[in-house]
């Protein structure tokens, strides 16, 4: 708990720091103010990370892209030539699975989930624009190396065994990468990406920078069906833009990060995807997506991962303080001739002034090696298993401290559970938490 409350100290100063700079006498160039049609107002000083004609809120995570109409969570600073923002979430959660324990499979635990990210541009001559972002994160300190409960969640190892029922905490360097865009004309640009760590062109914007998701402290258990390279030791990635599309490829290491949670490990590129993206107009953004992953997980290093993956995301606000974010998204893994395994998310969030109300459904296939069953009696080679789950949270802004909110939220997340899995799981368990988050303002409308 002592870490908790020193995380949410720094969070809060680095805030303050920031909320508090001397903006005034800022020098606007014709590039900057290109941008103000934009619906916030901070947005004509900084454009998108990949484009000087695109406006900042369709930054995603990696290099994918977020509907032009997305809330922004942040604080600027403009020092010179630069412009960086810092924007981060921590929550301080007593976290409960399986509450009534209906089967053998759920734990609880006090804890912290949480991220801090750092990113800056300038321009480069009058066409160029190089760009930096930083993420970090204290889960393995705070959680240790198993990181923290979820019912049906899987993926990556703790102690040599399958992190099963667990969401794995994410790296203390989550992302460190750098990118250089160039704007052929208005309609065009071209860019670069180098990520140790980053994010590949594949999948949708990561869970924790979807504005659907980011009252919901938990990963969707569907998270290595879309979004789990989001932390990659080395990535590089190049794209093209013509207005309303977006074409990009990426070569990048495989493997997930190993069980250390705080090196750096060694880049293969080995892996290649392939992403299209496609927004309309400023209220939605598409994709569709395919990668070939080789040998994602440590225990199982002969497996490679065809990958496949399809999202709509859609962003409306009614006015500053009422803003409605939804996702769709569907994920494929298929592993040589064994049969794919499927995964469906629906999520929302309904911000209404200070309230949040919150949902996601699920409906995940998992093998028996997923759900590390081989000892089982009923493991079957054939057989996927189908996980239902349903979550509903709402939160409410306490209190705003300089450039900083603090939030007080619950949510509670029912999970149906194939027939053959009940005999360890029970009929329905019901997981649920209530936390205290720790977030950056919105960044007003003009």
């Amino acid at each position: 708990m002592k870490r908790c409350i020193f995380l949410a100290f720094v969070l809060l100063r680095l805030q303050t720091a920031f909320a508090q700079h001397d903006m005034k006498g800022m020098k606007m160039d014709d590039t900057m103010a290109h941008g103000m049609d934009m619906p916030m107002h901070d947005r004509s000083s900084m454009s998108h990370a990949y484009s000087l004609n695109l406006p900042m809120t369709r930054n995603g995570s990696g290099t994918g892209w977020l509907p032009d109409n997305s809330p922004m969570y942040g604080n600027m600073l403009h020092s010179g030539k630069w412009m960086f923002m810092l924007h981060g979430n921590l929550y301080v959660r007593y976290n409960s699975q399986d509450i009534f324990n209906n089967g053998g499979r759920g734990d609880n635990k006090v804890d912290a989930p949480n991220w801090l990210m750092l990113m800056g541009q300038r321009k480069v001559g009058k066409k160029g624009l190089f760009h930096f972002s930083t993420m970090f994160s204290l889960d393995a300190l705070i959680a240790g190396g198993s990181g923290y409960p979820l019912l049906f969640q899987t993926g990556e190892s703790w102690n040599g065994q399958p992190l099963v029922d667990r969401q794995h905490p994410h790296d203390l360097f989550s992302e460190l990468s750098i990118s250089y865009s160039y704007a052929l004309s208005k309609k065009a640009d071209v860019f670069a990406y180098l990520g140790y760590p980053g994010e590949p062109a594949l999948g949708s914007v990561a869970f924790m920078h979807r504005p659907s998701a980011l009252t919901n402290p938990d990963a969707p258990i569907s998270h290595h069906w879309n979004d789990g390279t989001h932390i990659t030791f080395g990535v590089a990635t190049v794209g093209f833009r013509y207005g309303k599309f977006k074409v990009e490829g990426s070569s990048f290491t495989g493997r997930e990060p190993d069980e250390n949670r705080y090196n750096f490990d060694m880049p293969k590129f080995d892996s290649w995807s392939g992403r299209l993206s496609f927004n309309p107009n400023a209220h939605w953004a598409l994709q569709v997506s395919h990668g070939w992953v080789k040998s994602p997980e440590e225990l199982h290093p002969k497996e490679d991962v065809n990958r496949t993956t399809a999202s709509v995301v859609y962003s409306y606000s009614f006015s500053d303080n009422k803003l409605l974010n939804a996702t769709a998204l569907w994920g494929l893994n298929k592993t040589g001739t064994e049969q794919g395994e499927n995964a469906v998310l629906l999520e929302a969030s309904l911000a209404l002034k200070r309230f949040d109300i919150y949902t996601r459904y699920e409906w995940v296939q998992k093998s028996p090696e997923e759900l590390d069953l081989k000892s089982m009696a009923f493991y079957y080679y054939d057989r996927n298993y189908s996980v239902n789950a349903a979550t509903l949270g709402i939160a409410y802004d306490l209190l705003h401290v300089g450039a900083l909110r603090v939030a007080a939220g619950t949510q509670a997340t029912l999970y149906i559970p194939d027939v053959k899995l009940r005999s360890l799981y029970g009929n329905a368990p019901m997981g649920g938490e209530v936390y205290l988050r720790f977030y950056p303002t919105l960044m007003k409308r003009m």
